[in-house]
């Protein structure tokens, strides 16, 4: 959900009975090929099975809305994807987790991650386990650990799992008080060029309004802390009865520091045809259409608060520190 001067649309987040159970959504890109009028539209992804589920959902649903229109699906290799001897947190890239540790936390074995956010959280709950970096997709992460050749468990994102059809490999779920996810994670995103209005309306159909105040909420905390992957940056947001609740967090490496702070902001706005047109503004690389544009606008205030307050409580510190050991590893 990185900002590339496009804009991002909301669609919706895996419902996992978890914060941790929620799955990083690969970005879609769509691009004119001839334009709306030409009734050709390419759609860019990540070449992974799960990323191809994904995109697929995506393009159906587009594809029942805009029956006239043809849509090219368009797969190729991330840096991610190609580098798979580098943790993820020294080239950026956000990972896709789901949980399987409840055999391993009583053997007190090895767990793979390649999530220093995770990593952090579980070192300060299970002190007495080890975590290493595993790398590359669902299917090979699961065949590391089926092969037992260096893990006992993983921790892989339980949203991606059921997106695989996969629910029987899950052992055990991690709740928000165990493991807070990352910014955007579980929810699907298209990335659309920012002033590309006909292809904007077209995705807009797609919208689910509490999914995208939650990641308003949250991109605007991450910007604040100016944070990213070389740092365990985490989040947990609910929408309840018109109150946006965000819990944001900072953490050490080894998780024996952290500063974690709740806060919450009414969201319960008119419609967006009685609230105004919205079409230019962008929230945080969020393009919302048929959201209020002040539940967006009182969504990022949120973020920007809870960040400002952490770091009034010295996140800043926690943070430069944690990028600086990551850098040195």
């Amino acid at each position: 959900m990185a900002e590339l001067g496009v804009s991002g649309v909301g669609l919706g987040r895996a419902d996992s009975g978890g914060g941790a159970g929620r799955a990083g959504a690969d970005p879609l890109l769509p691009q004119e090929e001839n334009g709306v009028d030409g009734r050709a539209i390419r759609v860019g992804t990540r070449r992974s099975q799960l990323a191809r589920i994904q995109t697929d959902s995506v393009v159906t649903m587009l594809r029942e809305l805009y029956p006239d229109l043809h849509f090219e699906i368009v797969a190729m290799s991330t840096t991610g994807d190609k580098i798979l001897d580098t943790a993820l947190s020294k080239i950026g890239e956000k990972s896709l987790f789901t949980k399987e540790l409840e055999n391993a936390l009583e053997r007190n074995d090895v767990i793979g991650t390649s999530s220093l956010r995770r990593a952090a959280q579980l070192k300060k709950k299970f002190p007495h386990l080890e975590f290493r970096d595993i790398r590359g997709n669902l299917n090979t992460r699961l065949k590391k650990l089926d092969e037992k050749e260096d893990f006992s468990a993983i921790i892989l994102a339980a949203a991606g799992l059921k997106r695989m059809g996969w629910e029987n490999r899950i052992g055990q779920l991690l709740s928000p008080e165990d493991c807070l996810y990352a910014v955007g994670q579980g929810a699907l995103a298209v990335e659309v060029r920012a002033k590309d209005q006909e292809i904007l309306n077209m995705v807009s159909a797609l919208h689910d309004a509490d999914t995208v105040l939650c990641c308003i909420a949250e991109r605007a905390f991450m910007k604040r802390l100016e944070g990213g992957c070389s740092v365990p940056v985490a989040v947990n947001t609910l929408l309840k009865d018109g109150q946006l609740y965000l819990t944001g967090a900072v953490y050490s490496l080894d998780g024996s520091d952290s500063l974690k702070e709740t806060m919450q902001t009414g969201v319960s706005y008119p419609h967006q045809n009685e609230d105004g047109p919205n079409d230019d503004v962008q929230h945080v690389g969020i393009t919302a259409k048929n959201v209020p544009g002040q539940a967006q606008e009182a969504a990022e205030n949120l973020g920007v608060e809870l960040a400002s307050l952490l770091l009034s409580k010295g996140a800043k510190h926690i943070l430069s520190v944690a990028r600086q050991l990551n850098d040195a590893r």
